[in-house]
């Protein structure tokens, strides 16, 4: 049996639980339900009698060293490490009682690990308020501590760690064998890392701390909050590390991996609709009768569905689809060229462009049925009494492929950040769309795809740039 979903709590800090439900609601929006949720703190009392278990066996001790005299690498001997046992285990038992200071104590295992650290802590004190046992406990097990024995209680088979904690294994099986429980066996497979961007918590923080990102679902990140916010769907994000596989070797992909799964899976669930990021208006003169059009949700899958769209003679287009002087290889709105209005079955050609301070603010046309003599070059799309939205499009975050690397950033991942990295437009979109809820997912034709956004209100609707609809060679 591998690992249920098991919450490490051994900080008592309110912040690790957010963490906890933060990572227990991914596992569950990526589709795995675990048969049972465990936390750490179930088992604190198993853990001290354990602790207790091991100063017996003269291989714990209580230590006054500082903190910051231990951390680092062959930090120097401690003086307490041959004090008596009996020492040892009264001592053990005032801290938990509480008669010492944060920092004046703490248990400490005779163990070198792999990578040179001597004695590590066992338990500490910590007098804050733990958001399951409250103030049951003022000592709290490490992380290395807790993890094998947690494991042994619930009875695993493999422990699944990446490959870091490989230099962890032999204290692993040492600590399991040294208080004579069940030991599981430790495996270790490669994490998988993506260009551009910081996976490290640490510097996600120091992100946000910054304000170079807003919080841990930014969509500019790569946590798999940012991703879902983002509009990323979990069955793809699935697709994708089944295609990586597992593997003992660490691999960093380039981002575009991930995005051509994405853009694969919504190509075929993602309905389409018209919305213009940068509205030009164009007003009909010869349209004097309106009608309704209906619109395929999926052009190529007609049986899927349709929406309604009312043409009228305002309409707006991409700002992008008009020029104002024709130029070779250009195929939409110009004068002396027509341009078709994708579904309505008309084109239109260019009467008068409106100018206000030298910038076009109008564009005035007549209309007539597509016909074999007057067949467009191209087909634009257009929106009808629309409404606004708010779009939000992103870019990478980071200049660099590997912004933690100080060969390739010398300054550090903060001095790699790219500036302008969030756009926000007020587009106009078909009226239809104003029914979307939160992480919703559409294809804005001719655009890309978008996601509804968790700030989207009745009064300001917001998406996201999921996606370009193809690989942009610019990045």
């Amino acid at each position: 049996m591998v690992s249920p979903f098991s919450d490490d709590d051994t900080n008592p800090e309110k912040e690790e639980e957010k963490f906890f439900t933060g990572i227990f609601d991914m596992v569950d929006w990526l589709g795995y339900k675990p048969y049972k949720v465990t936390h750490s703190s179930d088992y604190f009392h198993d853990l001290y009698n354990m602790a207790v278990h091991l100063i017996k066996k003269d291989l714990a001790y209580i230590c006054h060293q500082k903190l910051e005299d231990i951390r680092g690498f062959n930090p120097p001997p401690s003086p307490y490490r041959n004090r008596p046992i009996a020492e040892s285990l009264a001592l053990f038992e005032d801290m938990k009682n509480g008669l010492f200071e944060e920092g004046e104590a703490t248990l400490r295992m005779k163990i070198t690990l792999e990578e040179g650290k001597q004695d590590p802590v066992a338990y500490r004190i910590k007098y804050v308020t733990h958001h399951r046992t409250g103030d049951e406990w003022c000592i709290y097990p490490t992380y290395d501590y807790t993890h094998c024995l947690c494991d042994s209680i619930e009875d695993i088979t493999h422990s699944l760690c990446t490959k870091e904690f490989q230099a962890r294994r032999s204290s692993y099986y040492w600590l399991c064998n040294s208080v004579d429980v069940y030991c599981p066996v430790q495996w270790e497979y490669g994490r998988l890392n993506v260009h551009y961007t910081v996976v490290s918590k640490r510097k996600i923080a120091k992100l946000i701390e910054t304000e170079v990102v807003a919080d841990w679902d930014d969509p500019r990140l790569f946590t798999l909050t940012a991703l879902r916010r983002r509009g990323f769907p979990p069955e793809a994000i699935n697709n994708f590390c089944a295609r990586m596989g597992v593997t003992g070797a660490q691999v960093t992909v380039d981002p575009m991996m991930l995005e051509a799964v994405v853009r694969e899976h919504l190509n075929v669930s993602a309905p389409r609709t018209m919305v213009v990021l940068d509205p030009l208006k164009v007003t009909i003169l010869n349209l004097d009768k309106f009608q309704d059009v209906e619109i395929p949700d999926f052009p190529n899958e007609p049986e899927k569905g349709t929406h309604k769209i009312n043409f009228s003679n305002t309409i707006y287009i991409e700002r992008s689809d008009f020029k104002s002087a024709l130029e070779k290889g250009y195929r939409r709105l110009a004068p002396g060229q027509v341009v078709g209005l994708r579904y309505a079955g008309y084109v239109i050609n260019l009467v008068e462009a409106v100018m206000n301070n030298g910038e076009v603010t109008e564009l005035k046309v007549n209309a007539s049925v597509v016909s074999e003599t007057e067949k467009p070059k191209a087909f634009i799309h257009w929106v009808s009494s629309p409404i606004e939205i708010e779009v939000r499009l992103y870019d990478r975050l980071f200049k660099h492929k590997n912004p933690e690397d100080p060969s390739e950033v010398p300054g550090g991942f903060l001095s790699d950040v790219n500036t302008d990295t969030l756009t926000v437009k007020k587009a106009m979109a078909d009226k239809h769309i104003a029914k979307a809820k939160v992480y919703d997912r559409f294809q804005f034709e001719r655009n890309g795809f978008f996601t509804v956004d968790r700030d989207n209100t009745a009064q300001n609707l917001v998406f996201n740039l999921t996606v370009g609809l193809k690989e942009d060679s610019g990045k």
